[in-house]
């Protein structure tokens, strides 16, 4: 050994030591075996085990190896076995075994069956052979003795160095030791992917690991459960903290365990390969455990659960999620059937986390495992029709007219996992994802029975367990997803807490260096008592003026550069970038240019900014797109930012959240943050990076306490106040059907249409002019606020109504109807004039002063304590798109992807809006309104025409389909009319 200290502290740490020792052997089934009698130096195995398990478990082919080999067959086999390893990780020779000729194969390691219906499996499975070793002297260079080292079949699978904070050493003098005393170099044992496949430093109360040695640069990583919300383990009576590595505890078998250490050999260890370089993935405490449980609950309670993980940011999410996908879809029950006939990974980023497909075709040992939907929802129909195992989309693809087609698929059982769980899960695409996965063919004629069927398939499905994975649950996401605990409110079903990944590491706390400013700005009125300056909008709209003025801008721009220059930019090597965020498209774009007037004016020639918006911009007369302003396409921001040329980026809702860059150091905040937001925003600033020890944020909007009480919900386990009272649904229902403009022999009379489905045009007419009953009677009422309020209430009944549906079963079928008329209604309503905003301009307003002063300066980060509650759901706000415009966008989108091989996204057609916004000018709104469609149509259809060939200058991809494509064009044209009509008529 290479410790200095005293015999007595070597006894010291050897109590520890026997210890584990005891506890494997007598709890665990190891066997211990002695070094250097049974440890063979130069192949780094204990020889004698491998032979006896291949002999016992394999005896047929031990002899025709004899027969074969005569004298030299031990030796034949550890050449091979030493050639193999050579080849392959550790994991991957356990996996698959050798083979040796005549056809003579070698299992050397039988993994647990998926179901106990033959015996023979479960008999090989107990027949592995699980060993520990003290005092390994593992050199023939030196005399340097590993604490302990466990073997699978005399193949070394775990080294543990082990410290006693009796002798007044700990984890880290474990990896210290390590780095400096255990070079790998020549070393079978330590040597990456060849010796064993994970290093571990141990005290009595914490764990780390490494599946790479690299002398100094070593890294380790945390291997603890997590204690009180934060880092490291809870106390365990009777037993050091760390016994979770030897003993089985309530609820949880040990990780040297056999079942959990060849279920992590088996399952979980994965080689990595990205951008020419490798890395053996061991998975982290919370990870493992997370899919464990999960299965383990699967596999007892079956189909048809709901569950919430709630795992932080930096927590390997993707990891996790990949991991959960491939094992949820080998889950057997009792009789050996599969659970799951499909596991379908749903993420709301449009264009498909590239890492996330990357990580799960990485881990599928079949070829052809898993489904990548790219393309359009007719890929997605084939695959869930022809069985695809494990299928990877986004939830926009479920909300097409493809996935309508689907039927017949009530009898299989699906996993749905879906990354990062927020309200995308509310809206028609997710209504659309159950519909695919339970429609069956109708069997009743009787309309309650039809409309009951409606209704029950916006609830929970008994062949649809849902996986809700996040790290800022909303009231909505755990009262949808979690599990109700002894409180009797919803609780996260696995928790990796923000604080405890802070804690360990994994990412950096954001709240450390906190600063804020405070603007102070004085405005002269040129016109006294104008109405314009009167009432809350005005006042937002004079500070919007100020906020956008150039004296405002330029103070800010000259804080963010000096601050940048002084303390961010010398950070990473002179790597660091920042993030300016502001308020609206024109601020960012404003912002921007200011800042490369201050550069230039002052000669910072190492400095470079890029800005990133949707759409154009029209400022002073000049027409913007992000492409014009940074001299190349949108879709090569991110990877430009990432160069040393650029350190800044200005952005206002684009790239706040979604968007990694690990080398972010700083975010000057420029906008309102609250809640969730907030907590995303901020976020982008916490990915670790080498080197990266600290962040910095500049806030001139909010406070300290306004971000510690955006932060405290999510910083520990996200709780709720209370559950949300679901009775709030027939308040809703009560205060609707009684109103004066609402009569429920009309409601009945639109449902007996309505849900018979398959309507013909007729029948849409007939449906409408029902509704407009209502509509009239509603024209009628001259109580203006009265008509709001009514607006506002179906709103507000229909979000709700969508939730509690998803919750619980209602069984209430005139729920189910009213939702259905009033979708009707609320689009037949007549839209509410808007006057126009006055702007506000420098002959009216004139800003006299403006001074900038610094605020608060220190840390906002949250102690253990402060966290909060989530409040239940008690307001409902509305949306803006129309579900008929969201499935005729979706159509559209895809077949001009399907046409052409393009990957367009619903952001890109929303350009299509800006022109339609652009030519309805009066005159054309007036048209639209008196004539006849057939009339109007063909003049807007020339000025769309105009309007996206002038918009679409920097898309030569879009500009060119829509020019020589005139069916494309045709249905995109026709499209936005309709949409163009419905507007200018009131609908």
């Amino acid at each position: 050994m290479t410790h200095s200290h005293s015999t007595a502290d070597i006894h010291q740490e050897k109590v520890f030591e026997s210890h584990i020792v005891a506890c494997l052997t007598a709890d665990q089934g190891y066997i211990e075996r002695n070094c250097p009698s049974h440890y063979d130096v130069d192949h780094a195995l204990d020889t004698e085990l491998l032979f006896r398990f291949l002999k016992t478990t394999q005896p047929e082919a031990w002899q025709k190896l004899e027969d074969h080999y005569s004298a030299q067959a031990e030796a034949e086999v550890l050449k091979r076995l030493d050639q193999a390893l050579k080849q392959n990780p550790t994991h991957v020779v356990l996996r698959e075994g050798i083979k040796l000729v005549p056809n003579i194969r070698f299992a050397l390691c039988f993994f647990k069956p998926a179901s106990n219906l033959n015996p023979d499996l479960t008999r090989l499975y107990e027949a592995n052979i699980l060993s520990v070793m003290r005092q390994v002297t593992y050199s023939a260079k030196n005399k340097n003795a590993i604490d302990l080292v466990t073997f699978v079949n005399g193949i070394p699978v775990a080294t543990l160095e082990v410290k006693n904070h009796l002798t007044g050493q700990n984890v880290k003098h474990a990896e210290k030791q390590y780095r400096q005393d255990r070079s790998p170099a020549g070393e079978p044992l330590l040597t990456f992917k060849r010796g064993a496949i994970v290093h571990s430093a141990v005290d009595q109360d914490y764990v780390s690991m490494t599946t790479r040695l690299m002398n100094g640069k070593t890294r380790f990583l945390p291997f603890n459960r997590g204690r009180d919300g934060g880092a490291g383990n809870p106390d365990v009576p009777g037993e050091n903290r760390v016994a979770y590595l030897y003993k089985d505890l309530p609820g949880e078998k040990a990780v040297f365990s056999r079942e959990v250490l060849l279920d992590l050999i088996g399952r979980f260890i994965h080689l990595e390969r990205s951008g020419g370089k490798e890395a053996l993935i061991f998975p982290r405490f919370q990870q493992f455990d997370a899919v464990r449980k999960l299965l383990s609950d699967a596999r007892s309670t079956g189909a048809g659960q709901n569950y919430l993980i709630q795992h932080s940011a930096g927590s390997g999410k993707s990891n996790t999620i990949a991991w959960t996908a491939h094992q949820i879809i080998n889950l057997h029950d009792e009789d050996d059937k599969p659970l799951f006939d499909t596991a379908i990974i749903v993420t709301d980023r449009l264009v498909l986390d590239r890492q996330l497909q990357q990580t799960i075709s990485g881990f599928a040992q079949t070829e052809g495992v898993v489904k990548k939907i790219d393309g359009t929802s007719r890929d997605l129909k084939d695959a869930i029709l022809k069985g695809a195992r494990i299928i990877i989309t986004t939830i926009q693809k479920f909300g097409t007219e493809h996935l309508k087609a689907i039927s017949g698929q009530g009898g299989k059982n699906f996993a749905v996992i879906i990354d990062e769980a927020h309200s995308s899960q509310s809206g028609k695409a997710a209504q659309g994802l159950t519909d695919a996965l339970t429609r069956d063919e109708a069997s009743s004629e009787d309309i309650e029975d039809m409309v009951l069927a409606f209704q029950k398939a916006r609830g929970p499905q008994k062949n649809i367990s849902f996986l809700a994975f996040t790290a800022t649950p909303r009231n909505v996401t755990l009262e949808r997803f979690g599990r109700i605990g002894s409180d009797g409110k919803p609780h996260p079903f696995h928790l990796y807490s923000m604080r405890q990944a802070i804690e360990e590491g994994f990412i950096l706390d954001v709240l450390q260096n906190y600063m804020t400013y405070k603007a102070y700005y004085q405005l002269e009125k040129t016109i006294e008592d104008d109405p314009a300056f009167k009432g809350r909008k005005a006042q937002a709209r004079v500070a919007r003026y100020a906020s956008l003025h150039p004296t405002a801008i330029d103070q800010k721009v000259e804080v963010i550069v000096e601050h940048f220059r002084r303390h961010v930019a010398k950070e990473l090597d002179g790597k660091a970038k920042a993030m300016i965020v502001t308020q609206s498209r024109e601020h960012a774009l404003r912002f921007w240019q200011r800042l490369n007037e201050y550069i230039k004016q002052k000669g910072y020639t190492d400095l470079k900014a890029l800005v990133a918006f949707s759409g154009d911009l029209n400022i002073d007369g000049n027409v913007w797109t992000e492409a014009t302003a940074n001299g190349f396409a949108e879709t090569e921001l991110p990877k430009k930012f990432d160069t040393d040329e650029f350190q800044i980026l200005v952005v206002a809702e684009k790239y706040q959240t979604g968007f990694d860059q690990p080398k972010l150091v700083a975010m000057y905040v420029e906008k309102k943050l609250a809640g969730l937001q907030a907590v995303q925003t901020l976020a982008r600033l916490n990915r670790t990076y080498p080197g990266k020890t600290r962040t910095f944020v500049l806030d001139f909007q909010n406070t300290m306490e306004d971000l510690k009480e955006a932060f405290a919900p999510f910083f520990e386990a996200t709780a709720l106040e209370e559950r949300t009272d679901l009775n709030q649904i027939y308040d809703l229902e009560q205060r609707i059907s009684s109103s004066t403009y609402i009569h429920k022999e009309e409601v009945e009379r639109f449902a007996d249409q309505f849900f018979k489905g398959d309507l013909t045009t007729q029948d849409r007419l007939k449906l409408e002019g029902t509704v407009r009953l209502a509509v009239g009677r509603f024209e009628l009422d001259e109580d203006e606020a009265q008509q709001e309020e009514f607006r506002q209430l179906l709103k507000s009944f229909q979000r709700f109504y969508v939730f509690v549906a998803q919750v619980v079963s209602l069984n209430d079928a005139w729920l189910e109807k009213l939702y259905a008329y009033t979708s009707w209604l609320s689009r037949l309503l007549p839209s509410r004039d808007v006057p126009a905003d006055i702007s506000i301009t420098d002959d009216m307003l004139n800003l006299s002063a403006f001074k900038l002063l610094k605020g608060e300066v220190g840390s906002a980060s949250l102690s253990p304590a402060q966290t909060a509650t989530l409040q239940p759901i008690t307001e409902f706000g509305a949306n803006a798109y129309t579900e008929e415009e969201e499935r005729s966008l979706s159509e559209i989108i895809e077949s001009f992807n399907e046409r052409h091989g393009t990957q367009f996204s619903r952001e890109d057609f929303l350009r299509f809006e800006r022109v339609t916004r652009d030519i309805m000018n009066e005159d054309m709104t007036e048209m639209m309104r008196n004539n006849p469609a057939d009339v109007v149509e063909n003049t807007f259809s020339q000025a769309f025409f105009q309007g996206i060939v002038r918009a679409f200058q920097q898309d030569n991809e879009m500009r060119n389909i829509f020019m020589t494509d005139p069916d494309a064009r045709a249905q995109a044209t026709r499209h936005f009319f309709m949409r163009a009509q419905r507007q200018a008529r009131g609908q």
